[in-house]
Parts: C-alpha cells; structure tokens; sequence
C-alpha cells in the first residue's frame, strides 16, 4: 500500500502521487518491491532490513540517497497478550523525496512535532524523535499493566499472572536493545552531520533526540531491573508460602496420626492392658484426644 504525501505551509498534507514528495510504502508487494530497487536503486537487503523486526537500526551512504533503519514499537493490541514488540522502518533520503518503508500501517505522523516541518530531512530526524516518544508511551502502559499485575497477584495464586508479568519483563528486552540501536544511529547522524547536510537547527533538535533517547534508555533498564526484582521477591514469596503451607499440612498429618496410632495399638487381635476394665475404651479416647492436644499445644508454644 502506498500513501503519498507533501510539505505544504510547513505541514504534511496527502495529495496525489505527482505532487507527492514524501512516499511511504506499507507492507510493498512484489511490483513496488521491484520499482523501488530497480528504478530508486535502494539495495534490495537494505529494503528487506525495513521490513525485519530483528534487524538493528544503522545509516548508509548509496550514490543516490542516505538509507536510515530505525527501531519503533508495534502498536498494541489485545491478541499480543501483554507482549510489546518492536519493528524496523527504513528512510531513504533522496535530493527530491523521502521514500518511508513499514512492515505495517501506523500513524508515523502523529504529535505536535509534525505541525511544523522545513524539509525532507527535518520530517526524517522527527520521525526519529516520534518513535521515542512512542516507547516511552508504550512504558507508561507498560508501568500501570506491571501494577494492576500485582494486586492480582496478591489476591490471587493463578500462575497466568505471574506468566503476564514474566511477558512484561521480555518486552522491556526487546525495548532495551531497541532503544540501544537507535541510540547508535543518532550517535552516527551526529558524526555525519556535516556530510549529510544538516543545518544547525538540524543539529540542535539532533541533540535534543539524544537526550530524550538517553532518558528513555534509563527509564527503560530501570523498569526492567524493578520488573525482574519484583519477579525474583514474587518467586521467593510463592516459594515461602508454599513452605510455610507444607510445615501446616505436616503438623496436622501427625497431629491426626497420634490418636490414629494408639486406636490402633489397642485394637490388635491380642491381648492387651484394659482388657478387662470397663471403662477402657473412654481411657483409650482420653488418650487419644490429649496427644493431638499436645501437639497442638507443642505448635502453639514453639510458634510453627
């Protein structure tokens, strides 16, 4: 699927494809595959690396263009079941057009700062800073999710929970290495700015990118280390309680067997002590009952 788009009084603005300057390719089929290796010459493993999920973010230099691969989160859905991904896009610069590649329809285009741009490689370093604003979003979810979590945790001891969270702790993974390999491309836009022709605003707004990437990379490992503490306390505490659960149900499995045993003992088929008194069964019960009384009150006095 092709959108087209151009810069119109500092905005974006859909128009039809001869008066686009901005072209952004969703999920390209076979034919728009061909037209852009072949007529845009973008290297074909370049175009499949903006459609790969596990490729990591770079910059190329090609005769014709600058090729940018960037890392920004897949929006969630409730079929992912607490699992936030993360996907590639690439961005090819040319003198003339921005030619956008996505392996799925997003709204790229979204937040204030697209309400003003000035150029073709202005719309590509924001693009940049959208996706880490989108992360940084998707943290937020990702901090309420982590919370709701465990107060059903607390009240409940179904594993699924326990399972979501484990999920949770994957993505803030996978967002880890992501936002590393943007941190990379913008430390090699920064080297290349010259090259690349950046103007100084470009440089400056260039700059503030790195600082919010910077931030998102903190607050994503520090989520991350809490998540994982959290879930280590949270084995540990399942662990105890199942421990503590075990010495209970022992207590009561002897507490049980006591009377059961001597019942038993005066029971045989031989002879034995109070046979012949009358009162022998009701000294037997007395018996009986007072050792589950004493291990009840061994339990009590030592504080199983």
């Amino acid at each position: 699927m092709l959108r087209t788009l151009k810069i119109l009084d500092n905005k974006l603005v859909g128009c039809s494809g001869y008066d686009a300057s901005v072209f952004v390719y969703i999920t390209p089929d076979e034919n728009e595959r061909k037209y852009l290796v072949e007529q845009l010459k973008i290297d074909e493993h370049t175009l499949a690396s903006s459609l790969d999920p596990d490729e990591p973010s770079r910059l190329e230099f090609e005769p014709e263009h600058i090729a940018m691969i960037f890392k920004h989160p897949k929006h969630y859905a409730a079929q992912d079941e607490f699992l936030f991904k993360v996907l590639s896009a690439g961005v090819f610069i040319f003198s003339d057009r921005l030619v956008i590649v996505l392996s799925e329809d997003t709204a790229l285009f979204e937040g204030k700062v697209f309400n003003k741009v000035a150029s073709l490689l202005d719309i590509s370093l924001k693009l940049i800073y959208r996706a880490i604003s989108h992360f940084v979003e998707h943290l937020r979810a990702i901090s309420q999710i982590s919370g709701e979590l465990e107060q059903q945790i607390n009240i409940s001891m179904e594993n699924r929970y326990l399972f979501n969270l484990f999920t949770l702790e994957k993505s803030l993974v996978y967002y880890l290495n992501a936002i590393h390999s943007n941190s990379a491309l913008i430390s090699r836009l920064k080297s290349y700015a010259s090259k690349i022709q950046l103007t100084q605003e470009n440089i400056e707004f260039l700059d503030d990118i790195s600082i919010e990437n910077a931030q998102c990379l903190n607050q994503t490992e520090i989520f991350s280390q809490v998540l994982a503490s959290l879930m280590d306390a949270r084995a540990s505490i399942i662990s105890n309680n199942l421990n503590i659960r075990i010495k209970a149900l022992t207590i009561l499995t002897i507490t049980i067997m006591l009377p059961t045993l001597i019942v038993s003992i005066f029971s045989m088929n031989v002879r034995i002590p109070l046979a012949p008194f009358y009162h022998a069964f009701w000294v037997i019960f007395i018996i009986a009952i007072s050792s589950s009384l004493l291990v009840g009150l061994l339990w009590w006095r030592k504080k199983w």
